[in-house]
């Protein structure tokens, strides 16, 4: 860390060492995953007090450039993967796309009754069968996505014998019931990983995320699939257009 900060600027400290990281991390020197000098290494580099190294820190944090790892020290973090809600997506696809790996561990198909949450989504009675799919999902590796999809049994009459680890869920439909998913609707909403949902995407408890609900029709306009999904709020990023 060869740069000099203006101690005669009305430029604050902080903010110079904030823009000498970005120039670190942008230039390549600094990789995701690289270990980043510690405070104390910068507090003597730079003549500068703990608290504006932190202050430096904190916003590179809050930005999500850095995280800190307890125990560890600060590493740069992995690029976030962006997917835009101006049009209608598949997780398999969009991997495809940005040049990931995708790969999908089913944890669990089974036969239930729908829940009144579920059934509201789906459009059926609490008393009617839907087949339930959690899955982990996975770009590179890295699990991405806990998601659960509910599909009723009256439009879907067989989810239990075929293997979903090695196709996507709406290709199985389409090539086994003629059922094409056309659209979606979503919400969101800020959530924390609780501790179940941690060991399933390899994260601390209480880790910021999204909880993702999606409700998904076919070429008939039919309510095919109602999906939960909790998607690690470190790793994804969504955004729109407005026109």
């Amino acid at each position: 860390m060869d740069e000099k900060l203006d101690f005669d600027t009305f430029t604050p400290l902080y903010h110079q060492l904030r823009e000498i990281i970005i120039k670190y991390i942008e230039s390549g020197e600094w990789k995701p995953g690289d270990k980043i000098p510690s405070e104390l290494f910068m507090q003597k580099q730079y003549n500068i007090s703990r608290n504006t190294v932190q202050a430096a820190l904190d916003d590179l944090v809050k930005d999500g450039m850095l995280e800190r790892k307890k125990g560890l020290g600060t590493f740069v973090t992995k690029p976030k993967i962006e997917q835009s809600l101006t049009t209608f997506y598949s997780f398999s696809k969009v991997m495809k796309s940005k040049g990931l790996k995708s790969e999908d561990i089913v944890l669990n198909i089974s036969k239930t009754k729908a829940s009144k949450l579920v059934a509201k989504q789906l459009g059926v009675k609490t008393s009617e069968e839907v087949f339930a799919l959690q899955r982990v999902r996975k770009a590179n590796n890295e699990p991405i996505i806990l998601e659960t999809s509910y599909l009723p049994k009256s439009i879907v009459p067989d989810l239990m014998n075929y293997d979903l680890n090695e196709v996507s869920l709406y290709d199985y439909l389409e090539k086994n019931f003629g059922i094409i998913v056309m659209k979606a609707k979503e919400s969101f909403e800020p959530v924390l990983t609780s501790k179940d949902e941690s060991k399933y995407l390899e994260v601390e408890a209480g880790s910021p995320s999204l909880m993702l609900d999606r409700v998904a029709y076919d070429q008939f306009g039919r309510t095919v699939e109602f999906c939960r999904s909790i998607v690690r709020g470190d790793r994804c990023k969504f955004y729109t257009e407005l026109l």
